[in-house]
């Protein structure tokens, strides 16, 4: 691995120095959102970009966890009174995820945590690629359901998920659904690629702004949320909303609250929650996810008790 890429960074802003922790993503390196970290953080803060080097990103999770955490322990070691912020891209989100459940001593001193295109509820595209895990390979780690982690960091942590809609609910490769948890603010752009999410000036400028009124947002308190946190229980794959309108009608609410099924060419059961547009009345997509063999029958009793 190379060493950490760290920069005390100068800027006019007389904000309090702070230490920022800034993760590339998988099969990537740190450069791009270093750059990003230091456009942002104000007069004589540190920026720390761990470089994990792409090669180990293809492995195994855990060694890159622990690396990055030997590189936070150094830099409290020689800052120790200074507050600390996480960003992270796509998979260096969930190292933070993994990296602060593992220290909950540095929760009180975190100012917040941002994650940009992380699957946090686990990667469709990798839950496919290892519908088991028992691939030698990191697709087993990056299809696992973190949302509980992030849960109960995002309930004492300011967070913000940031991510991207290219028209059907995905960046391109993560959906916007597997990115979305309680007590987060979810904060959702336009038209960029979840590979230009790392560096673009418009995920800059929402790290920024977030960072001025940091908060935790409350919990969903509507029909439609408390159906899709029961819906997420069951650990179904969730994925972007593009066949939506393929869907059935398969339960309505009597607050226009309606919950879909699509069955694919192979049968796999797909699962759509609506809720109607208060402009409009039209049925909007607020949820989509698919089973596996596993989580068919669970899915089935869930849906005999609705």
């Amino acid at each position: 691995m190379d060493q950490a890429r760290t920069t005390t960074v100068d800027h006019p802003d007389r904000e309090t120095p702070f230490l920022l922790f800034a993760q590339h993503g998988w099969d990537d390196r740190s450069y791009p959102i270093q750059q990003m970290a230091q456009s942002i953080v104000p007069q004589h803060s540190q920026v720390y970009a761990p470089n994990l080097g792409r090669f180990r990103t293809w492995i195994a999770i855990e060694p890159l966890i622990q690396s990055v955490e030997a590189v936070v322990l150094e830099a409290i070691a020689q800052y120790p009174d200074r507050p600390l912020r996480f960003l992270g891209h796509s998979m260096g989100g969930l190292i933070w995820l993994e990296v602060l459940s593992r220290h909950r001593e540095w929760w009180d001193r975190t100012h917040s945590l941002v994650l940009v295109g992380s699957p946090v509820s686990g990667s469709d595209v990798c839950r496919l690629l290892d519908p088991f895990g028992r691939l030698p390979s990191i697709a087993k780690d990056l299809g696992r359901n973190r949302r509980p982690l992030a849960e109960a960091i995002a309930a004492q942590i300011p967070t913000a998920s940031i991510v991207s809609d290219l028209g059907d609910y995905s960046d391109g490769l993560v959906p916007v659904n597997s990115s979305e948890f309680e007590r987060a603010t979810l904060i959702t752009l336009k038209d960029i690629s979840h590979a230009r999410l790392k560096s673009h000036p418009q995920v800059a400028e929402a790290i920024a702004q977030f960072w001025k009124q940091p908060s935790i947002a409350p919990r969903p308190r509507d029909r439609a949320g408390t159906l899709i946190a029961q819906l997420r229980s069951l650990n179904l794959t969730e994925c972007n909303h593009r066949n939506f309108a393929k869907a059935a009608v398969l339960k309505s609410q009597p607050d226009g609250v309606k919950i879909w099924r699509w069955l694919n060419p192979l049968r796999v059961q797909h699962i759509f929650v609506s809720s109607p547009d208060p402009a409009t009345g039209r049925d909007c997509c607020r949820y989509a996810a698919y089973t596996g063999w596993l989580e068919d029958a669970a899915l089935s009793k869930f849906l005999e008790k609705l």
